[in-house]
């Protein structure tokens, strides 16, 4: 796996809506099957299985068509939401660096033909992807419309470490991570969100954070640094739930 390559797609990486529906050579979908071999998830107690299907086997409200969309199954266990964020992160970053577009999609589901659960492992999320209409790259990081790196982290001089987790993708792009203690020894906690919210966003903002957790464990390691995950709960500051310590050398 070529970590770097991971690393600069965090910075020119966009959501793609919109696809050529020819489906990708052969060659290509062997890559992807390579990589996913590859991959390293955030909690590798919890089994999981990837598996591409193909356009007309998925029912999407928001009508995304793609030749081909990678369905995650998971175990219902533990922090699966955030390992499947972590997982699937890896490879929108990857295929983005190979020149492909992709986009989450949170609300999709398998179509009645496709299995909801496979081995016992239940649907999560998915990603279309395949070649794409217009650009796959942003061309600046002016070009993402996020929240500025002091609404996500009380942490001074930590740009280089954190702007990664500022660019990282989210549902409805409302990045709900804060990070806060300091620099080799991160607390990722996730915003509270009034009961509306909660019932839209609680589950995609937990895979959300595993997005984010990605970039971060990224951004770590292209500076020689390993990070080590704990999810042993600790009390949280008023207006925030407690998700994660990530601890660096």
């Amino acid at each position: 796996m070529d970590k770097q390559a991971l690393y600069n797609a965090i910075f020119t990486r966009r959501s793609v809506r919109k696809y050529k529906l020819t489906p990708l050579p052969g060659e290509r979908l062997q890559a992807l099957q390579q990589f996913l071999g590859e991959i390293q998830p955030l909690d590798p107690a919890i089994l999981t299985l990837f598996a591409v299907v193909h356009q007309g086997e998925v029912s999407d409200p928001f009508r995304i068509r793609a030749p081909h969309y990678l369905c995650l199954y998971s175990e219902n266990k533990g922090n699966y939401l955030m390992n499947a964020g972590y997982l699937l992160q890896q490879v929108d970053l990857y295929l983005s660096s190979q020149g492909l577009g992709s986009c989450w999609l949170g609300l999709a589901r398998p179509s009645v033909q496709v299995p909801t659960i496979v081995d016992g492992l239940h649907f999560v999320i998915m990603l279309a992807f395949g070649e794409a209409e217009g650009p796959v790259h942003r061309s600046s990081r002016a070009d993402f419309n996020r929240k500025s790196l002091n609404a996500i982290s009380d942490i001074p001089e930590s740009e280089d470490i954190l702007e990664p987790v500022r660019l990282a993708p989210s549902a409805s792009n409302n990045q709900p991570w804060f990070i806060t203690g300091r620099l080799n020894e991160l607390i990722v906690l996730r915003r509270k969100s009034n009961l509306v919210q909660s019932m839209v966003y609680h589950h995609l903002n937990q895979i959300d954070i595993g997005i984010a957790l990605c970039h971060l464990a990224l951004a770590l390691e292209m500076r020689g640094m390993k990070a080590d995950f704990s999810f042993q709960p600790d009390k949280a500051p008023s207006g925030f739930n407690w998700m994660a310590k990530v601890l660096s050398e």
